[in-house]
């Protein structure tokens, strides 16, 4: 599944526009290196999110293969560390 699918399915991102546009401004790591849009997640993969206000970093679970409810779309990945970002 492309990354920025998984992104929205999983509810860390609420678009998928926002979710490309976080991969090519190079605010998503797959694997430890800067990720595309259409980088393929597996399961067991670490996708790290270096968003404007929060940082995020987790552990794919379950890649799903169609649409998701708002209650499973966090079975999807597993926390490994969150914080909020303070800019000041």
């Amino acid at each position: 599944m492309r990354l920025d699918l998984f992104l929205k399915l999983s509810r860390l991102i609420k678009q998928r526009t926002m979710a490309k546009q976080a991969c090519d401004g190079g605010r998503v790591s797959l694997l430890g290196r800067k990720a595309r849009a259409g980088g393929e997640v597996h399961v067991g993969d670490e996708i790290i999110l270096n968003l404007r206000d929060r940082f995020i970093r987790v552990r794919v679970l379950e890649v799903p293969t169609g649409n998701v409810s708002k209650a499973r779309a966090r079975t999807l990945y597993e926390v490994l560390e969150e914080r909020d970002v303070n800019p000041f």
